[in-house]
């Protein structure tokens, strides 16, 4: 990497949270190649997270599961890459099949970490860190640090436009007043284990609204407005909706605005964390809140309770869930309470 004009490729991971992790990475890459032409690969439902980014020249998409599942769908993504003419690609995610890509899309230039089926493909070869506990975004950092850039610091971005601020701001102008005490909760996500019982949510967000006053905004995607109405229908209090209303750009805007933002190990958690949001209680179960954990931790409670299993744990199909139902609602309320002001 002798020149600083470049033409530079980022091929990123998979999901939401992790995406927000890399966002260190390209501003890092940035400033080590203030006059290259950046771009980044993502899978479609990553897209909003890094849309708006200005350290990045263009974001290409890789749908993988759909438009670019098939064997020629690949072969012809890969020829878009070629005429693209990158000098080099840092590889985040290490399958194999994004490797091979990056070798036939003619990339002279291949960094990632080592991975037995794959290293043959690399020009760098990158030895992963053997820490367990350590965090995603350092894991990601490692990649380019150890290539021999400049890391200069360590924190997640996420940009929103006005027109993005302004949509939210209007749409709590409808539903609350300007002083309310506004709580914002998420209870998807994409993993069913990592989601805290609908059943507690019902009688937490009750408790908020009779002993606390609040303005309760529940947030997700059209895949939770059925959540939503499950919640609902176990509540005596009602709540704002915005399931299937709100993007993710939408519920960057909300998580800022809110006095306190209150949501499992998912990609809002990171979102966030990244606007800044006054306050974050943040519930973890099945994952290693070490590695996963909001980055840098600021604002933010934690509540993870110790039911003796093995953390992490990727039982997908786990039959009771303890892990999250151990996280009671009293508990979720008792740090509210310690966050919210007295003269609210």
């Amino acid at each position: 990497m002798k020149t600083k004009n470049k033409r530079i490729l980022i091929f990123n991971v998979n999901w939401l949270g992790d995406v927000l992790f890399s966002t260190a990475v390209i501003r890092n890459v940035r400033r080590n190649f203030p006059s290259s032409f950046i771009a980044c690969i993502v899978p479609p439902r990553c897209y909003p997270i890094l849309k708006g980014n200005p350290h990045l020249d263009e974001i290409i998409i890789f749908d993988e599961r759909d438009r670019h599942r098939s064997v020629f769908a690949k072969l012809k993504f890969i020829g878009s890459l070629r005429r693209k003419k990158f000098d080099t690609a840092f590889l985040l995610h290490r399958s194999l099949t994004r490797a091979l890509i990056c070798f036939l899309a003619g990339i002279p230039e291949r960094i990632g970490h080592r991975a037995k089926k794959r290293s043959f493909l690399l020009t760098t070869k990158i030895t992963p860190p053997h820490h367990d506990s350590l965090h995603r975004l350092d894991y990601y950092l490692d990649v380019i640090e150890k290539a021999g850039l400049r890391v200069e610091d360590r924190f997640t971005e996420f940009f929103m436009s006005n027109e993005d601020i302004k949509f939210v701001d209007e749409f709590l102008s409808r539903n609350t007043n300007k002083d309310d005490f506004l709580v914002a909760i998420n209870p998807g996500g994409n993993w069913m284990p990592k989601r805290w019982p609908k059943e507690h949510w019902a009688l937490f967000a009750d408790r908020l609204i009779s002993e606390l006053g609040a303005r309760v905004v529940i947030t997700g995607g059209p895949q939770d407005i059925e959540l939503a109405k499950s919640i609902q229908g176990l509540m005596r209090e009602k709540f704002i909706n915005s399931c299937g209303i709100f993007s993710l750009k939408h519920l960057g805007a909300l998580a800022k605005r809110a006095d306190v933002f209150i949501t499992a190990d998912s990609g809002p958690l990171h979102i966030a964390n990244a606007v800044g949001a006054k306050k974050i209680i943040a519930l973890f179960g099945p994952t290693a809140s070490l590695v996963t954990a909001p980055y840098p931790l600021k604002n933010v409670v934690m509540l993870q309770k110790d039911v003796g299993c093995v953390i992490p744990c990727y039982v997908v199909n786990c039959p009771d869930n303890r892990c999250m139902k151990a996280i009671t609602p009293e508990d979720v309320l008792e740090e509210v309470k310690k966050l919210k002001k007295p003269s609210l």
